[in-house]
């Protein structure tokens, strides 16, 4: 949308007679109105427009002329827009002595008859209350595309969150209800659903229970949310969870509006806990009956139920995080290899200049942090065992100095307070990082009007706690003076989803996530606050003996070309086209000739063109057919034709096993080129 000051004080003159024109222009002038004159009466409707504020015409120039496209743009205009016309007229000309002049108000609408001669104060005054109108009108079109853009935002929450939307009118028991909603009931987006079928599917047990829930609601016009069974046309039973309110519109009718959602596996699990716990209770009992005298393997009992019951809510917060995850962390993996790769051409087709080196050096450091972040999400999302190795906190803390000042902004103070030694820890250095990232982010969030922000580290001691083990332990601590929780949200505060955050501020994940880590790395995460006064992170890691490893350092990477390769044809086949484009850009640079395909099926038809091809490179992660299922097809074509595999995946899912060469996403062009010399090396070309 075009921003409304910048275009609100133009208008459109069409005066073809004497010196109406330029006059009219002059008055709009002081009136702080920019002008347009058209020519003739086709210039001046085709000018007619969202941008215009005001048409002045006069009635000479239409008395006999043909308003048909003038009449279908003003009654064509959008809801929010009614565009002002004023027109000049002779004496004694006006609409009500002139039945001329009358039609034109059926033409233009919103039209104001001005009679010559007229005080020039009289026409600015007319044009100042027209723009006033205007801009008005460029408000109701700004809110009326907030509110659009407002739905938007509310149906991508209810598809990302599973929630199905409904509405009852109360004076008719009409229903509405989404296709998602309609699917909680066992219903197809097609299928007649109304209240009465709703009432009808409630499980006979509960249906007295829902409906007094919505009498009240009726009664005292107060929410309502409730959980109930549901029992499908295929007779399988359900759960599902309704929340509602009671509102009111503009002609006092009232509507029930909610939204819903499956619970059905929640409820299987909750039910699989309840005969886990009445399971062990009843063997608590047992042996508690067995050995009276032994209170103590009674205890154990009990700590062995905690853990199980602990193991099963830790394993699916791990599931429900993984699954969010790892498909965005996917997609933005190939996204960054698109980034990657171009970066990477752009610093060997560079000239000298030091100041381009350096920022291209410096995008493609950013575009390679990247890359690694999202290699640790994939990794999350598939649960793989942590990289732990003995790490210094204080060494990993100043290595990420920049990176904390940059996300925190101008009005928070950063302090370090890091001892000069701390004993080792082992840990995982990538997600160690993530988690001290998250903590410093939250605490920035937690004062919007700036604050203060410590970070410091010690050595403690403990005894045995119900977190942690006995032993000594490196303490990672931040401290904020922001807006603090109350008792009860700190304690749901490591929940997964649990957020205090404005809707698309937070996702909920990552104090949860923190948790997780440090239970992995026998470790806990403690948290402090009160309302008003500040929170504190306490991330508790177990101290180790064993030595940091050295590591060498890595040779720079030299950005002067190697030496050109022989020429070879290479099939290259992805279906994101950024990707494609990229790898092609690379390999055409190498001196090969390049021919791309956007999927299997594509692929496997030039292969059975006949033309001869020294190489292919594919993706794995493509609709339809996989990068391996393309393979196997191709070698029944070519069987000796040379196969790469790109893939952001670590490990390749279940059943896609097979003996290929695998190039990991992001790739730079250094790392394809030598991926394909050692495939290459001692094979014929097919």
């Amino acid at each position: 949308m075009a921003n409304p000051k910048a275009v609100e004080t133009r208008a459109l003159i069409h005066a073809p007679l004497g010196r109406d024109a330029p006059v009219a222009r002059g008055l709009l002038a002081e009136a702080g109105m920019e002008a347009l004159i058209s020519a003739d009466l086709a210039d001046f409707a085709k000018s007619l427009g969202d941008e215009i504020c005001l048409a002045v015409i006069t009635e000479e120039a239409v008395r006999s002329a043909d308003l048909r496209a003038i009449a279908s743009w003003v009654n064509h205009q959008p809801p929010w827009s009614d565009l002002a016309f004023i027109v000049l007229t002779q004496r004694g000309g006006g609409p009500e002595r002139n039945p001329a002049a009358a039609r034109l108000s059926d033409v233009f609408g919103n039209v104001t008859f001005l009679e010559r001669p007229f005080h020039p104060t009289t026409f600015i005054s007319l044009a100042r209350s027209a723009k006033k109108g205007r801009r008005r009108q460029y408000e109701i079109r700004a809110r009326i595309d907030e509110m659009k853009e407002s739905e938007g935002h509310l149906h991508t929450a209810l598809v990302a969150g599973r929630l199905g939307s409904w509405q009852l009118d109360l004076e008719t028991n009409a229903l509405h209800a989404s296709a998602t909603c309609k699917s909680f009931f066992g219903r197809e987006p097609s299928d007649t659903f109304t209240y009465e079928d709703l009432l009808a599917s409630i499980h006979p047990d509960d249906r007295a229970r829902v409906l007094q829930a919505v009498r009240s609601s009726i009664e005292n016009t107060e929410d309502y949310a409730i959980e109930h069974r549901v029992i499908w046309p295929d007779q399988t039973i359900h759960w599902t969870e309704i929340r509602a309110r009671n509102v009111g519109d503009s002609r006092s009718r009232r509507s029930l509006v909610g939204v819903s959602s499956d619970i059905t596996e929640r409820k299987t699990a909750e039910a699989y806990m309840r005969r886990l716990n009445e399971t062990l209770e009843e063997r608590v009992a047992a042996r508690t009956t067995e050995l009276q005298n032994a209170h103590s393997v009674v205890l154990e009992e009990i700590a062995q139920r905690q853990r199980a019951e602990e193991l099963l809510r830790r394993s699916q917060r791990l599931e429900m995080i993984g699954q969010l995850t790892g498909g965005v962390a996917h997609d933005f993996n190939n996204l960054l290899m698109a980034v990657i790769g171009n970066l990477d051409l752009l610093t060997r087709h560079t000239g000298e200049d030091p100041k381009t080196k350096r920022l291209l050096e410096g995008a493609l450091l950013g575009a390679k942090r990247g890359a690694a972040l999202t290699q640790r999400l994939l990794a999350f999302a598939r649960r793989q065992d942590l990289t732990v190795e003995p790490i210094d906190l204080v060494e990993l803390v100043g290595g990420m100095t920049d990176l904390l000042y940059r996300s925190i902004g101008d009005r928070i103070e950063l302090t370090l307070d890091l001892p000069s030694t701390l004993p080792l820890t082992m840990v995982d250095a990538n997600q160690i990082e993530l988690a001290l990232l998250n903590l410093v982010v939250n605490a920035r969030d937690a004062m919007p009007e700036g604050g203060s922000i410590t970070i410091s580290a010690d050595t403690t001691e403990t005894a045995k706690t119900d977190d942690l083990k006995a032993g000594t332990f490196v303490r990672l601590i931040v401290r904020d003076t922001g807006q603090g929780m109350s008792p009860e949200t700190l304690k749901k505060a490591t929940e997964p989803f649990f957020s205090t955050k404005e809707v698309g501020k937070g996702t909920g994940l990552g104090l949860s996530m923190i948790h997780g880590l440090a239970l992995q790395l026998n470790g806990a995460l403690r948290l402090r606050s009160k309302v008003n006064d500040g929170t504190t992170a306490e991330l508790w890691l177990p101290v180790t003996a064993q030595t940091a490893k050295v590591r060498p350092e890595a040779p720079a990477r030299s950005l002067e070309p190697g030496p050109k390769p022989e020429r070879l044809t290479i099939l290259v086949v992805d279906d994101d086209a950024l990707i494609a484009a990229s790898t092609v850009d690379m390999l055409e640079d190498l001196g090969h000739e390049v021919i791309d395909a956007n999927c299997g099926a594509d692929a496997l038809a030039i292969l059975s063109g006949g033309q001869r091809f020294d190489l292919m490179v594919t993706d794995y992660s493509m609709p339809k057919m996989t990068g391996t299922q393309l393979a196997a097809a191709a070698r029944e074509i070519k069987p000796n034709l040379p196969i790469l595999l790109a893939t952001g995946y670590a490990d390749l899912p279940a059943g896609s096993e097979i003996n290929l060469p695998r190039l990991g996403k992001p790739y730079q062009q250094d790392q394809l080129a030598a991926e394909i010399t050692k495939l290459l090396r001692g094979r014929e070309a097919v």
